[in-house]
């Protein structure tokens, strides 16, 4: 009764703070606020970029470029998989959870503060995959990628120390060394492309911190519900929708929204998956590699099953909410909007309301990939 009591009252809370939101369109009371005070630091921070990127070589291109990608959240959608079959369950799903907190908390605060990026021309702005290039259509403030790292690499080795139970003093000062190096490489990486300005990487860390104080607080509760709550699935789904309302409508539309509506679909099909199947694939118990139970070949062996399957189930869900939502959206007369499939509609819109039901063409195949994981 008192864990129906607290999941009501928390989709009240959020369902409260939309209406609120609304009402008294605080979006845009926070943006007229911070919006000019961040702009001119993005201007006044060209310099700094300007004469970093005077030392520009093709191996430096390359060196934070490749940074880039292994901490995009593409990379973590499918490195998160090989945890779960690794018998590393507990540590997967906690992953999973925390980047889709940094995801939507850090897009939330990008649209609602809608700053600019760095001007390219004069800064020379570097983006050598697709994902690149449409990380270079969001906002700047806060550096994902910072954050993201921030928040992922120091609850990994938080988790990793735990669970070797190390208790010297120079492997965990080592462990915090390498996680500060890599947050500083992928920060001053992110300048030297000319994706960020020093405002926008302070903010990252700033935010990263944060988030991860408050997740390395809760993430025992969180996964207990997860393994052994009342409700989860329904109050999951629940929280996913209001989540799509309760987020920021941006200055001008960018892919945010969409990118967090296919995370959110990845997360609630872990979830539900790992409700329904915890004590059969998820326990403590399972066989994890490294062990006579798990051996390198029958790791390999998940993988080569494994990652097709998720691929297959990705694209024929995908293509079959493609060709179900658009027919349901034109003969209702409901005006959708999205920067992906535009083509597939008679009409549009301009108002993230009208993108809400689109985005679901991303949740669902995120959903079934993952749902059985």
């Amino acid at each position: 009764m008192e864990s129906v009591v607290w999941q009501g009252l928390a989709l009240s809370g959020i369902f409260s703070w939309i209406v609120i939101t609304c009402y008294f369109d605080v979006t845009k009371k926070i943006r007229s606020l911070l919006q000019p005070w961040v702009s001119h630091h993005v201007v006044s921070g060209t310099s700094i970029i300007l004469k970093i990127q005077k030392h520009q070589h093709k191996f430096l291109d390359a060196l934070f470029s490749g940074l880039s990608c292994i901490v995009s959240v593409p990379f973590y959608t499918a490195f998160l998989p090989l945890l779960f079959w690794s018998g590393h369950g507990k540590l997967a799903r906690q992953m999973t959870l925390l980047m889709a907190l940094c995801d939507y908390l850090g897009n939330c605060i990008k649209d609602v503060v809608s700053a600019p990026r760095p001007n390219c021309p004069p800064v020379r702005r570097i983006t050598a995959t697709k994902d690149e290039e449409e990380n270079a259509l969001e906002y700047g403030l806060p550096s994902s990628h910072t954050l993201n790292t921030v928040c992922l690499s120091g609850f990994l080795v938080c988790y990793v120390l735990s669970y070797t139970q190390c208790e010297d003093a120079f492997v965990k000062l080592g462990a915090v060394t390498l996680a500060c190096l890599l947050v500083g490489f992928i920060g001053f990486g992110r300048i030297y492309l000319g994706m960020h300005c020093l405002i926008d990487i302070i903010g990252g860390l700033v935010f990263g911190f944060m988030i991860l104080a408050i997740w390395l607080t809760v993430h025992e509760y969180v996964d207990a519900f997860i393994v052994s709550g009342q409700n989860v699935t329904s109050f999951w789904a629940a929280l996913s929708f209001l989540l799509l309302f309760a987020y920021p409508t941006p200055e001008f539309p960018t892919p945010s929204f969409e990118y967090h509506t296919a995370f959110d679909g990845v997360v609630f099909g872990i979830v539900t998956g790992i409700q329904q199947t915890y004590h059969q694939f998820h326990h403590e118990a399972v066989p994890r590699i490294f062990t006579s139970q798990l051996t390198i070949p029958t790791f390999l062996g998940r993988m080569l099953v494994g990652i097709p399957t998720i691929l297959i189930v990705k694209f024929c869900s995908k293509a079959l909410a493609k060709w179900i939502l658009p027919v349901v959206s034109n003969t209702l007369g409901i005006p959708i909007k999205s920067t992906s499939y535009i083509p597939m509609l008679n009409g549009s819109a301009t108002d993230k309301k009208s993108s809400l039901a689109w985005s679901v063409v991303d949740l669902v195949p995120s959903l079934f990939c993952h749902l059985r994981l």
